[in-house]
């Protein structure tokens, strides 16, 4: 027989799969971000700067106030133990997950499963991207601004200059990989023979099959309970063969087949997940981070609508352009639109709204965590415009 969970549990199972409810007070080494990073196995990257860089925010929500350099330097030092590929988005994954996604990169070199606009440059300029390889493998790590080759762009895919379509090709493909990042956060290629690990870039390539079976049980184990879609979303795996690959799993005892109360779809728990009673914690999350990143699972678990409107027009926004949610237990009781101010030194907060079920204690638990993040990223204040049903009273809590 199925076991079957309730909707709290389920929710409450996801979030310490998630690494959520530890002590977010003490001091943080790099072994404990390392291993963070391992457990989510994937952290994903995007370079919207209004708040901070998503990728440093989620070892903030769970782990508390680390040095941020830390992340940079198991990111993008010589002796890092990430590296960066497409995995969810374009991520930060444990370079022990390299050979996992060697299927996915020979697919990128046939143009499957890439932008069209990859496919197409890779079809058609074959050529001159294999001239930007070489150039590369003789001079040493470059980024696309310093490669003179090629027409000039104008931003964006189809406005970039063809050195920067050649190396993002190249880069979807594996024949290059990320050597570092600089201070403007412009990537820097390098051939991955040269920056990965000898250890790992000699290890055999694992079959696909294998390979994806190996994904999936990381996307479980980071995910606790999750239905097929879920598990598929994690590390944007195929169709194709996710059936196979979810059964041979239930098979071998990895996922237990249950069914969660108000869940439509089937679900599956990972063998070795927790089942917590309680979650304490209080956190800000990112746009992107891990727990919410796949919105229809979101809705499911939290019952929020929750999307991104960094893309709508500003006058039609419901909530703000970069909103970050609260969690407080195991509940998203609010959302904020942040900005930091750094020439002023003050987090501003755009827009503050509650959740239905938001209580008295939500403004002074969100105020206190507003705090902690502006001491994070080194702003002196918080500020709250007069925008949305929170905002008063989280003015009065700061």
């Amino acid at each position: 027989m199925k076991d079957t969970l309730t909707a709290g549990e389920a929710r409450r199972i996801a979030m310490a799969a998630q690494g959520f409810g530890g002590d977010r007070e003490a001091t943080v080494a790099k072994r404990q971000l390392t291993k963070l990073v391992d457990r989510l196995g994937v952290i994903q990257i995007d370079s919207v700067n209004v708040v901070s860089r998503t990728h440093y925010l989620p070892a903030f929500s769970r782990l508390g106030a680390y040095p941020r350099a830390m992340l940079e330097d198991i990111a993008w030092s010589k002796t890092r133990p990430l590296f960066e590929y497409w995995a969810h988005e374009a991520s930060l994954l444990p370079m022990a997950s390299q050979p996992l996604f060697r299927w996915r990169m020979e697919d990128a070199q046939a143009g499957v499963g890439v932008w069209k606009g990859v496919a197409k440059f890779l079809r058609e300029r074959r050529d001159f991207v294999d001239r930007v390889r070489d150039e590369i493998a003789a001079r040493g790590p470059m980024s696309a601004s310093e490669l003179e080759m090629g027409h000039k762009g104008q931003g964006g895919w189809w406005g970039w200059s063809e050195a920067k379509r050649a190396v993002e090709c190249l880069f979807w493909a594996g024949e290059l990989t990320t050597a570092t990042r600089r201070g403007t956060f412009e990537r820097v290629y390098g051939l991955p023979e040269k920056v990965i690990p000898k250890a790992v870039w000699e290890l055999p390539t694992p079959d696909r099959a294998d390979a994806q079976r190996q994904l999936y049980r990381i996307a479980a184990r980071a995910m606790g309970v999750a239905t097929s879609k879920d598990l598929r979303d994690y590390f944007r795996m195929p169709v194709e063969g996710a059936k196979d690959r979810i059964a041979e799993l239930v098979e071998a005892g990895d996922l237990l087949p249950v069914a969660v109360k108000g869940w439509r779809e089937p679900a599956y728990l990972d063998a070795g997940a927790r089942r917590p009673r309680r979650i304490e914690t209080h956190a800000l999350l990112s746009p992107f981070d891990n727990l919410i990143w796949f919105r229809e699972r979101t809705e499911r678990m939290f019952g929020v609508r929750y999307r991104i409107e960094i893309y709508v027009p500003a006058e039609k926004r419901q909530h703000g352009y970069y909103v970050l949610p609260f969690l407080e237990g195991d509940a998203l009781t609010a959302r904020v639109d942040l900005k930091s101010d750094r020439k002023a030194g003050v987090l501003i907060v755009q827009s503050a709204h509650a959740e239905p079920w938001a209580s008295d204690e939500t403004p002074v638990k969100l105020a206190h965590e507003l705090k902690r993040m502006a001491g994070w990223l080194g702003l002196e204040s918080v500020r709250v415009q007069p925008k949305g049903d929170l905002a008063q009273a989280l003015d009065a809590a700061l």
